[in-house]
């Protein structure tokens, strides 16, 4: 993997290119440019264009050590209302929000990059989550989490209701609900 500067400017000039264009239409090309690295320092620590994108939106999630950033405060309902009003605002954020659309578009066009999504960025989010949920010994945390998630997901790319603090308390509890971990 390249040095954490190195990382940092591939990372700023991926999302700035893609900040302004279709994830499709960035190369690796134009993102050593920008970063001002050779395309070889890209192609020794990522294979594509997608998953130098998704690395670098992964890193934003993730703590000092690079591990994705789950609460843990010991109280598993304050951890989910905590991650679920951070994935929220990351989602509605204006700055970002057209990006992750765009982005979520493609996805559903292209098999490779949506292959580098789930591995790349989906699979260590939800895996995350899901360690957080068997830590607090919540059944089938893998499901759990997908189900967290996806609902969060289907309402922001559905644009089907607003996120308020009350869905987001009921979601949390009813998620935690149909696990079979609170009564």
């Amino acid at each position: 993997m390249a040095r954490e500067k190195t990382r940092r400017k591939v990372h700023d000039a991926v999302l700035s290119l893609a900040a302004g264009s279709r994830v499709s239409t960035i190369t690796m090309e134009g993102i050593a440019g920008r970063a001002g690295v050779s395309k070889q320092t890209l192609y020794r620590s990522w294979s594509s264009t997608g998953a130098i994108l998704f690395d670098a939106l992964l890193a934003r999630s993730t703590d000092a050590a690079g591990r994705v950033a789950v609460p843990d405060s010991g109280d598993i309902r304050d951890d989910l209302l905590l991650l679920a009003t951070g994935m929220i605002a990351e989602l509605t954020d204006p700055a970002q929000e057209g990006l992750l659309r765009r982005v979520t578009a493609e996805l559903q066009a292209d098999e490779d990059l949506a292959l580098e999504y789930r591995e790349t960025l989906l699979e260590p989010q939800l895996g995350a989550i899901a360690h957080r949920l068997d830590r607090a010994g919540v059944p089938a945390p893998d499901d759990v989490a997908e189900l967290f998630v996806g609902a969060i997901f289907h309402r922001w790319l559905l644009r089907s209701r607003p996120f308020d603090p009350e869905w987001v308390e009921n979601h949390v509890d009813r998620a935690l609900t149909l696990a079979g971990s609170v009564s």
